[in-house]
């Protein structure tokens, strides 16, 4: 895996640009601290939680209870303990290496979460510019780790798959990459494990988005 086999970044947001993981896994530490170890505890719940909650928003798509269910949602996100809109965390040292990204190759993000939210990240840390497509859970029917997300994304880039690397923390964004035939670069800033994500068949493993230039660049 080079540069020369690469056209287009595509990011994941929560635990791979957005630093919201830790804040998840405290919050809910914090209500099972009565356990032996709350902290671990809570990390493998949380992470376990990713593939199933990716496939219920896909139900919920499907069946068209979105208006419904959104009451539910913004509570799951109070419980897990994510940030406003206005107050997001980024992962450090994030955006010097997007802005350097962004002066070689095209950017976009992909992620489950609401297309409003992931705006309003971008746009905290005047990021917006940097990114030519944003595809998020309105985007497509099926969301990750089906592949539709990444298509998605390199289809409005007009790329094919194959000159994308979809960069994400957990092994849904891998599983989604491969799946769509795109390069799967995976971070260990997040959910993910070095084992774990190398069975599920990263092709690079990167401690964070921050050393991305340094491999690309």
């Amino acid at each position: 895996m080079d540069s020369s086999s690469i056209d287009a970044f595509l990011f994941d947001l929560d635990g791979t640009l957005l630093d919201s993981d830790d804040q998840s896994v405290r919050s809910l530490a914090r209500r099972i601290r009565f356990l032996r170890d709350p902290h671990s505890t809570a990390r493998r719940l949380v992470m376990a939680a990713e593939t199933p909650g990716n496939a219920l928003m896909t139900l919920v798509d499907i069946l068209g209870l979105d208006g419904p269910l959104m009451g539910f949602t913004n509570r799951l996100h109070h419980w897990r303990g994510l940030r406003s809109p206005s107050n997001f965390l980024m992962v450090p040292e994030t955006a010097p290496a997007l802005h350097a990204l962004a002066r070689r190759y095209r950017l976009a993000v992909v992620t489950t979460r609401g297309r409003r939210h992931a705006a309003a990240f971008l746009a905290q840390f005047d990021l917006t510019p940097l990114f030519e497509v944003l595809v998020t859970r309105e985007s497509t029917w099926r969301l990750k780790p089906h592949p539709a997300p990444v298509r998605h994304a390199a289809q409005a880039l007009g790329l094919p798959p194959e000159r994308c690397a979809m960069v994400g923390d957990t092994t849904v964004d891998v599983r989604s990459a491969r799946r769509a035939g795109a390069w799967a670069v995976a971070v260990l800033c997040g959910f993910g494990g070095q084992r774990e994500l190398e069975r599920a068949g990263a092709h690079l493993i990167l401690p964070s988005p921050a050393h991305l230039p340094d491999t690309f660049l």
